[in-house]
């Protein structure tokens, strides 16, 4: 299953870092958008914005406010689903993703993956 992680982070304490790992240790094709280039566990991070086919998750960790450049870019992908998590919850961009028909979940990624819910 592709994932976009959005807000990945080179610094291992944050919790997209840590998602990026237990995402691959599952099995899954990931990708990452960050502010910096780097690699975590063989999975670059862009600063560009990715041409993905066939996305199945966009799992977010950015603020309200950071997302607001990401939302035509995410609706384009026309993912299966976007994830919001704690703290990235965004009632706006949720709005327009009712509209385009793409489900989305305010969830943890880490706690789906933990509890075996990521793949519903």
């Amino acid at each position: 299953m592709k994932t976009l992680v959005l807000g990945a982070s080179l610094n291992k304490d944050r919790f997209s870092n840590k998602a990026i790992l237990r995402l691959i240790e599952s099995g899954h094709e990931v990708y990452a958008i960050g502010n910096r280039k780097g690699e975590i566990s063989n999975v670059s991070i862009s600063t560009d914005l990715l041409k993905i086919k066939n996305i199945h998750t966009v799992t977010i960790y950015l603020s309200k406010k950071n997302q607001v450049l990401y939302y035509k870019y995410i609706v384009s992908l026309k993912p299966k689903r976007v994830l919001f998590n704690p703290g990235a919850e965004n009632f706006e961009f949720s709005n327009i993703l009712i509209k385009k028909r793409i489900h989305f979940e305010n969830a943890c990624t880490l706690i789906l993956l933990s509890t075996n819910q990521y793949e519903t």
